[in-house]
C-alpha cells in the first residue's frame, strides 16, 4: 500500500476509523491551542521545565523558540541553574550546547554503558561513518551500508564496481564519495554512480581520502595528495607532500590539507597559496596512521604505528602532548564535532579509550564483555560493558573476543560506533 491512502466509503461508517479521525481532530485542536498561547503564559509553563525539555520545546515551532530565546527567560534559568546573577550573558542555545557537551563527556569517560552488536556484513567490515543519526559501514566486501541508529536496519546499500577495492569513504545527506583503487567513485543517494578515470592514466595505488565540496582530495602510495574537482571529474592538481606512502588526512573548513605518512611527518599544505608546505615532526619512525582535526579548538590529534597519541595547535604549529596510550597500534582516533574535551582512541589491543583532549591523559578504558543481556527480534545483541580500572596492565587475559581489534570508530552523542574487520558492527551506548 503506497504512503498515501486511499479513501475508503466503507472506512467512513467504521466506528474504529471514526475514532480514530476523531483523535486526531482533536490532537490537531490541541496542538493549535498550545501554539496560540500568548507570549506570558508560555513563558510561564516554560519556568517548570528543565533545561533539556526547553530544548525539545525549542523544536516546536518558531514561536515556542523564540519566547524560549527571550531575555526575560534566559535570566530566570541562569539564576535557576547558577544561583547567581553573575552568570555572564550568553545566548540560551550556547548554554544548552555547553551542557550537552558536558553531559556527553561525563557519559563517556564515568557514565555506565553497554554494547549492542549485529552483523553488517557477509565477509568482513573495516571502516566506519556516522552522522545525523546514521552509520555508513565499508571497506572490505563488495557493498557500502547504511544504518538507523535507533533501529540498527539498513536504509540503503551501494554496490563497489567488480575487480576495484574499496579503500576509503565518507558521506553526507546527497552523496557518498569512495575511493576504488586509485579512482573516485561517486554514488549519488538517487540511485546514480560515476566513476572518475585513474589519475595521469597510470596505476597508483591510492590509500586515503576526504572532500570538501566541490573538491576531494586523495593520498596515494607515491607520497603525493591528488585534488579532484568532484563535478568536472577532473584532477585539478597534485602536491608533492612526502617522500613515503601517505597513510591518512583530513581537511580543515579554511580547506588547509594535513596529511600524515608511513615516515611519521605530517604536512600542512595550502593548494590555493604559494605557501611551502608546513611540517609537523614527530617522535614516531613507524609512520602515522590516524589523523583527527577538532576545528573548534584548532588542535590537530593523531595516533601512530607504535600506540602514541600526539596533539598539535595548528595556531602556532607546536605540538602540546606526544602520551604511549595503547602498547599496539593505533587505528582511529575520533571526537564528536564540537567537544573539546574527549578524544576516543582504538587500535589493535581492542580497548575502547578516552583521552583528555587537553594533556593526552586516559581518562577511561572500556570492553564488552561476553555476558549477553537480550537479543531482541534476533536482529542485534546487546551485551554488558566494563570499565578497566586505571592503569591496568594485564591486558593479554582479557579474551580477545571481549577486545577484537578496532579498525575504525566514530563518534556522536553518548555513544561511539566501532568495527573490527569482521562482518560485526558494534555500538556502545553511555548513560
Amino acid at each position: 500500500m503506497s504512503k498515501r491512502q486511499q479513501f475508503s466509503p466503507a472506512a467512513a461508517n467504521d466506528p474504529a476509523s471514526t475514532a480514530t479521525a476523531d483523535e486526531r481532530k482533536k490532537s490537531r485542536r490541541t496542538q493549535t491551542t498550545a501554539l496560540s498561547l500568548d507570549h506570558d503564559i508560555l513563558c510561564m509553563i516554560f519556568a517548570f521545565l528543565d533545561m533539556f525539555e526547553l530544548v525539545r520545546c525549542t523544536l516546536v515551532c518558531k514561536t515556542w523558540n523564540a519566547v524560549i530565546e527571550s531575555l526575560s527567560l534566559r535570566e530566570f534559568h541562569r539564576r535557576k541553574l547558577m544561583g547567581s546573577s553573575e552568570f555572564p550573558k550568553k545566548p540560551l542555545r550556547v548554554i544548552f550546547a555547553e551542557m550537552a557537551m558536558e553531559q556527553h563527556r561525563l557519559a563517556l569517560q564515568d557514565g555506565s554503558f553497554h554494547v549492542d552488536q549485529w552483523k553488517g556484513h557477509s565477509t568482513r567490515v573495516a571502516q566506519c561513518r556516522m552522522k545525523m543519526g546514521t552509520v555508513a559501514t565499508g571497506v572490505g566486501d563488495k557493498v557500502i551500508r547504511l544504518w538507523s541508529v535507533n533501529s540498527y536496519r539498513c536504509i540503503e546499500e551501494y554496490s563497489v564496481p567488480a575487480m576495484l577495492p574499496l579503500v576509503d569513504f565518507d558521506f553526507d545527506e546527497s552523496k557518498i564519495v569512495g575511493l576504488i583503487g586509485s579512482r573516485l567513485c561517486i554514488w549519488r543517494r538517487n540511485g546514480k554512480r560515476s566513476i572518475f578515470s585513474s589519475p595521469e592514466g597510470a596505476v597508483v595505488k591510492g590509500s586515503c581520502m576526504r572532500y570538501f565540496d566541490p573538491e576531494a582530495m586523495v593520498g596515494y602510495d607515491d607520497g603525493a595528495i591528488r585534488v579532484f574537482d568532484m563535478y568536472s571529474r577532473s584532477c585539478s592538481q597534485i602536491i608533492r607532500m612526502h617522500s613515503a606512502p601517505v597513510t591518512c588526512l583530513c581537511v580543515s573548513e579554511d580547506q588547509l590539507i594535513l596529511s600524515g605518512s608511513t615516515s611519521g611527518s605530517i604536512t600542512i599544505s595550502d593548494p590555493y597559496s604559494v605557501q611551502q608546505v608546513t611540517t609537523l615532526r614527530s617522535s614516531d619512525g613507524r609512520g602515522i596512521r590516524t589523523l583527527c582535526l577538532n576545528p573548534s579548538s584548532q588542535l590537530l590529534f593523531a595516533g601512530s604505528a607504535v600506540g602514541y597519541t600526539y596533539c598539535w595547535d595548528l595556531r602556532t604549529r607546536k605540538q602540546l602532548w606526544g602520551k604511549r596510550v595503547s602498547p599496539n597500534v593505533i587505528y582511529s582516533v575520533q571526537h564528536m564535532r564540537g567537544d573539546r574535551s574527549t578524544l576516543a582512541v582504538g587500535g589493535i589491543d581492542g580497548i575502547l579509550r578516552f583521552v583528555n583532549q587537553n594533556d593526552g591523559t586516559i581518562v577511561s578504558s572500556c570492553i564488552m564483555e561476553d555476558k549477553l543481556i537480550s537479543s531482541p527480534s534476533g536482529s542485534f545483541q546487546r551485551r554488558k560493558g566494563r570499565r578497566l580500572p586505571d592503569n591496568y596492565l594485564n591486558i593479554d587475559i582479557i579474551p580477545t573476543s571481549a577486545r577484537p581489534s578496532i579498525t575504525c570508530l566514530a563518534v556522536g552523542m553518548k555513544k561511539v560506533v566501532t568495527t573490527h574487520n569482521s562482518s560485526d558492527i558494534r555500538l556502545w551506548k553511555f548513560t
